[in-house]
């Protein structure tokens, strides 16, 4: 069964050029020269991205490989305006980010909802002969072309947008706890890499307070370098103000896993070694006190450890209380407010990019569809060129 979870889609976009101006000269009766009355043309519509938190996936999308706006109308005569082609809008959930497809560089990010962001600006309309009248030119034979139309082939990615994001290898116990501590239902099991897709969930807390926690696919050893399924859904982490690891207790080293996972996420994203983290050890139902206070003095003294059982609701409300203290450090919230004013956003590397597609079932090429309307300006007679000037 396909999973509905789209978190990356390929698109071809076009705005919509602008429409030529009229070169036309009015002539009624009775008023034989009655000068220049050539219109505008109309704008191009534009491509607008805008955010909606009505979305959580980017599955209306999937099959939608095209998005073209509407041209804008040619000008006409009696100074008639054409028509402004109309906009497309591109709903998206926040925090979706937008890369070039054929260069990786990163355009743009959309992370609240309402927000709009005008991804390809349509075309102005060129300028009629009107326009052009002067006291020593009252009968201009030429008219503006419409401004070209803009095309990009954009690849939209979604980073989850979560408080607290679980890091652990697979059968750690990650969806396990999900389930103990909000209402999310994440597909359980006693094999590795039960979860196959993200997952989030509302954790409530005191005082009718609560945190978002995603859920991520297990990472194995070697995910920075795309190995399991780690490569696909580590950018869904990327967001996340706080990270909690989970290692079994029942591991043989447990401070060796954790420093396999900052390992990978360090040379996943080196940035991510900034966020403030929290250690959980699982699976404590089956150790005894004194073999936790013997871990306890193995373990990394640089950040704080909870034991945990979420099958037998051990240390959950202890788990929460500190991951609230840490969302809300001073040093956290100051943290966040320096990434979002400063938030520095890597270009894809599309070495890989063969290869995430490959894992979205997509083989990456768009069917370049070339416009019929579209006219060759230079067929036009009396037209000349205008350079335009930006606003």
């Amino acid at each position: 069964m396909e999973s509905n979870f789209v978190d990356y889609v390929k698109i071809l976009c076009r705005s919509g050029k602008g429409g030529r101006g009229s070169m036309h000269l009015r002539h009624v009766k009775y008023n034989p020269n009655g000068g220049p009355d050539g219109g505008d043309g109309g704008k191009g519509g534009s491509i607008i991205l805008r955010g909606n938190h009505n979305y959580w996936t980017l599955l209306h999308l999937k099959y939608e490989r095209h998005i073209f706006a509407e041209h804008g109308g040619n000008g006409g005569k009696d100074k008639c305006h054409g028509t402004d082609g109309k906009d497309v809008y591109i709903d998206v959930p926040c925090g979706t980010v937008v890369y070039d497809a054929d260069t990786g560089k990163y355009v743009c990010d959309v992370t609240y909802d309402g927000q709009e962001i005008v991804l390809l600006k349509g075309g102005r309309g060129g300028l009629g002969n009107f326009q052009f009248r002067s006291a020593t030119n009252q009968a201009p034979r030429y008219a503006q072309p419409g401004e070209p139309m803009q095309e990009m082939t954009v690849i939209l990615e979604l980073k989850l947008l979560a408080d607290v994001g679980l890091v652990g290898f697979p059968n750690a116990g990650k969806s396990t706890l999900l389930s103990a501590l909000s209402n999310a239902r994440p597909k359980i099991a006693n094999y590795p890499f039960t979860t196959m897709e993200p997952s989030l969930g509302i954790v409530g807390y005191r005082d009718q307070k609560s945190f978002v926690m995603a859920d991520i696919p297990g990472i194995i050893e070697g995910a920075a370098e795309g190995k399991g399924l780690g490569l696909r859904f580590l950018r869904h982490i990327e967001r996340n103000s706080l990270l909690l690891f989970m290692v079994p207790g029942d591991t043989d080293d447990i401070k060796h896993e954790y420093e396999i996972l900052l390992d990978e996420l360090r040379r996943f994203n080196p940035d991510m070694l900034t966020k403030h983290r929290v250690l959980a050890v699982t699976k404590c139902d089956l150790l005894d006190d004194e073999l936790i206070d013997m871990l306890r003095e193995t373990l990394p003294d640089d950040l704080p450890v909870v034991f945990i059982s979420a099958v037998a609701n051990m240390g959950l409300d202890t788990l929460k209380d500190v991951l609230w203290t840490e969302l809300n450090a001073e040093s956290n919230k100051l943290a966040a407010a320096l990434t979002e004013d400063t938030l520095v956003h890597r270009d894809k590397d599309m070495t890989r990019f063969a290869d995430e597609l490959a894992d979205e079932g997509e083989d990456g090429d768009i069917e370049y569809i070339d416009d019929a309307d579209i006219e060759d300006i230079d067929d036009i007679e009396d037209y000349e060129d205008f350079e335009y000037e930006e606003e």
